[in-house]
C-alpha cells in the first residue's frame, strides 16, 4: 500500500495523488510531499524510488532488504535513514520493526514492511495540526522519530516491572522457571541496548553534523530526541545490573536451599552412624546363641542395646546443636 500527502501553504492537504503527480509536485520547491509504503511489493516500491525520485540503487536495496542497523547516510540532495522500531510480545520478547526514510529538500519517503505506531500516529497528527507539515520536511522527520522514540518508554517501563515481578519470585521461592525468565528478560535488554546504541548515533549525527537537508535551526529538536535515547539507554543498563544481581540472588538462593538439603542429609546419616554400628556389631543375633557366647544374647544386654540406639543419637543431636551445626 501506497500512501501520500501533499501540503502546500494556504492550501488543503491532498492524498488523493498518483504516481504520475510525484513529478510535478517535486518541482515545485515550498512543497512537502510525503509518501509512504506499507508492505508495498518490492519491485513497485523500487521503481518509484529509482525512476522518480532517483535515489541511489544502493540506497534503495537496502531500503528494501530491511536487514539493517540504525544509521544515516548522506547522498548530499537526499539523507538515507535507518531506525528501529519496537515490539514487546507476551513472552517479553522483542520484535524488531525497521523504518526506512529518505529526506529531501521538499518531500519524505517512509519504507517499512510492517505497519508501525509511530507512523500511523504521525500521519493521523499531520491532519490535526499542520504545524507539523508547515515547517518543512525536517521538522516531520522529526516528528516522526520523535513518535518512533516515545514508544520506548512503555517498553522499558514493562521491562522494569517485569524484573521487579522477577526479584519477588527469586526471594519468595525460586524455580527453573524463574531462570528461564531471568534469560529472557536478559535477552531481551541486550537487543534493546544494540538498537539504543547505534540509534543513539544517528540521532547525534542529525543533531550535530552539516546536512543540507536539515536546518540548523531544527538540530535543536533532533538534540532532544538524542536526550531523551541517551536516558533510555542509561536505563537500560541499570536494568542490565538489576537483572544480573536477580541471576546472582537465584543461583545464591538455590545454592543454600542445595546446603540445606545437603545439610539435613548429612544430620540424618550422622544420626543413625551409631546404630548401625550397634547392630553391625552384634548382627542383630539377639535370639540365636552364636559359639558360647550366650550371656550376649540376654534380655540385659537387649535392653541395653536398645537404649543406647535411642539414646545416641539424641546425644549427638544435642552436641551438634551446641556447636551451631544445626
Amino acid at each position: 500500500m501506497i500512501r501520500t500527502l501533499c501540503f502546500l501553504p494556504d492550501q488543503e492537504i491532498r492524498t488523493d495523488l498518483t504516481v504520475t503527480d510525484y513529478i510535478d509536485l517535486l518541482k515545485i520547491p515550498n512543497v512537502l510531499l510525503w509518501v509512504d509504503f506499507d508492505n508495498e511489493p518490492d519491485d513497485a516500491a523500487e521503481a518509484i524510488l529509482t525512476g522518480i525520485f532517483h535515489f541511489h540503487p544502493l540506497a534503495v536495496d537496502d531500503a528494501l532488504q530491511e536487514t539493517h542497523s540504525p544509521k544515516v547516510d548522506d547522498w548530499t540532495d537526499y539523507l538515507y535513514i535507518v531506525l528501529n522500531s519496537l515490539e514487546l510480545d507476551n513472552h517479553h520478547t522483542f520484535q524488531l520493526r525497521e523504518l526506512d526514510i529518505f529526506l529531501g529538500h521538499n518531500y519524505v519517503v517512509t519504507h517499512h514492511d510492517q505497519q508501525l505506531d509511530c507512523v500511523e500516529t504521525t500521519y493521523t497528527a499531520c491532519f490535526r495540526d499542520k504545524r507539523y507539515l508547515s515547517h518543512g520536511p525536517d521538522h516531520l522527520l522529526y516528528k516522526l522519530i520523535d513518535y518512533l522514540v516515545a514508544d520506548y518508554m512503555p517498553i522499558v517501563e514493562k521491562m522494569d516491572d517485569k524484573i521487579d515481578e522477577i526479584e519477588d519470585k527469586v526471594l519468595d521461592n525460586p524455580k527453573s522457571t524463574t531462570l528461564q525468565e531471568i534469560f529472557a528478560v536478559k535477552r531481551a535488554l541486550q537487543l534493546l541496548r544494540r538498537t539504543l546504541t547505534p540509534q543513539r548515533e544517528v540521532l547525534n549525527k542529525l543533531a550535530r553534523d552539516d546536512y543540507e537537508v536539515i536546518d540548523p535551526k531544527d538540530r535543536i529538536f533532533f538534540r532532544d530526541i538524542y536526550d531523551h535515547l541517551v536516558r533510555l539507554h542509561d536505563l537500560n543498563e541499570s536494568m542490565r545490573d538489576l537483572v544480573g544481581g536477580a541471576l546472582d540472588t537465584y543461583l545464591s538462593a538455590v545454592n543454600n536451599r542445595m546446603n540445606n538439603v545437603m545439610k539435613t542429609l548429612t544430620i540424618i546419616t550422622t544420626l543413625f552412624m551409631p546404630i548401625s554400628f550397634v547392630t553391625g556389631f552384634f548382627g542383630m543375633n539377639f535370639f540365636e546363641p552364636v559359639a558360647s557366647l550366650t550371656h550376649w544374647t540376654g534380655r540385659a544386654v537387649f535392653v541395653l542395646t536398645l537404649v543406647g540406639m535411642f539414646t545416641l543419637p539424641i546425644a549427638m543431636f544435642r552436641w551438634m546443636k551446641n556447636q551451631t551445626w544445626i
